[in-house]
């Protein structure tokens, strides 16, 4: 008996290191346990990544969260950014940005850019619906660094972008009732790191899908103290994504895990949050049920009162886990 838990042990542990060969399968990743994993770029392109390689400490220092670029985007502005430089009021005053307006900030996730998929996206959505200013976050001198290096940096860029934010408002005016922060794998973590740098006073805080490799149980993940209300959407958890509810309101599209529907592999079901973020933007259609547990989310099998999935309404208030059934394909 006690040679049959030995070599049960060394089997897991095999598959926990093997190299798997096959681009975008996850399918051998077990979380807490194995050491690569399949991982998408700003673009959905799969890059091997080694987690328990060494963070690169003298990269981190040259490559902290002062490089990150701020990028306004406003319905004059709607895809040539205005560069916004921290401690330079003039890159203020002569740019669109009106401080009455609501102030959306997107921060993309890892090997992604201001340009990846994701922003344009749900820039275009936001500003389909709201006359806001919109700024994407730029951190990709740290972003495209090996994986374990870019999420050491995160809780950098995230205090960053949190000092950014107090300046520019103490600067040129705003109102943290319409703060609403926004960010994708990686990048969710940012978000919560700013929210709580600026003292929770954003009135909405999203992480769309957060990143889960190397946070669980990480302090500086996302969290309901993040801001006034901070909601989680997961689509890819327990592999590229946490599972755990993380927010004041979780929801768990189509059970919150691989595959979502219209996708095959975990890369694109972590993707599939911004996606089903920006359609909310657009349709506010997304509705979710109150679940009794994460276990009947996971199982897609809720049906308690309703709350509406994403969307930008920057009053919005609740809390508890949610589950619902999306389609495959845009606005799903």
């Amino acid at each position: 008996m006690k040679l049959l838990v030995v070599l049960s042990a060394l089997v897991a542990l095999c598959a926990g290191s093997a190299t798997p060969v096959v681009p975008d399968d996850n399918s051998h990743y077990v979380e807490g346990e194995s050491r690569y994993i399949w991982m998408p770029d700003g673009e959905g392109v799969p890059h091997l990544v080694d987690l328990q390689e060494p963070a690169n400490q003298a990269f981190l220092r040259n490559r902290n969260g002062a490089n990150n670029q701020y990028w306004l985007y406003t319905r004059l502005n709607p895809t040539d950014p205005q560069v916004i430089v921290h401690g330079d009021a003039d890159t203020i005053s002569s740019s669109n940005y009106v401080a009455s307006s609501p102030l959306m900030v997107l921060v993309h996730g890892w090997n992604g850019d201001g340009n990846s998929t994701m922003n344009p996206t749900i820039t275009d959505a936001l500003l389909a619906v709201s006359d806001a200013n919109v700024i994407v976050v730029d951190w990709s001198a740290l972003a495209s660094s090996l994986y374990s290096t870019a999420s050491a940096g995160v809780p950098s860029v995230g205090q960053y972008l949190g000092n950014f934010l107090v300046w520019l408002i103490n600067t040129a005016g705003g109102d943290w009732d319409n703060v609403h922060l926004v960010g994708h794998s990686l990048g969710a973590h940012a978000v919560a790191v700013a929210g709580r740098m600026a003292g929770g006073l954003a009135t909405r805080v999203t992480g769309l899908d957060p990143a889960g490799p190397l946070w669980r149980g990480n302090d500086d993940a996302i969290s309901s103290n993040a801001g006034t209300y901070v909601e989680c959407i997961h689509t890819d958890g327990g592999i590229l994504g946490l599972f755990n509810p993380s927010g004041d309101a979780d929801f768990y599209p189509n059970g919150g895990r691989n595959p979502q529907p219209g996708c095959l592999i975990s890369t694109c079901s972590h993707s599939r949050s911004h996606q089903l973020f920006a359609s909310t933007v657009r349709y506010n259609h997304l509705n979710g049920s109150l679940c009794d547990d994460i276990n009947q989310a996971q199982i897609n099998q809720c049906s308690g009162a309703t709350f509406k999935m994403g969307n930008s309404d920057l009053s919005k208030q609740g809390n508890g886990i949610y589950g619902l059934t999306t389609g495959a394909s845009w606005p799903f």
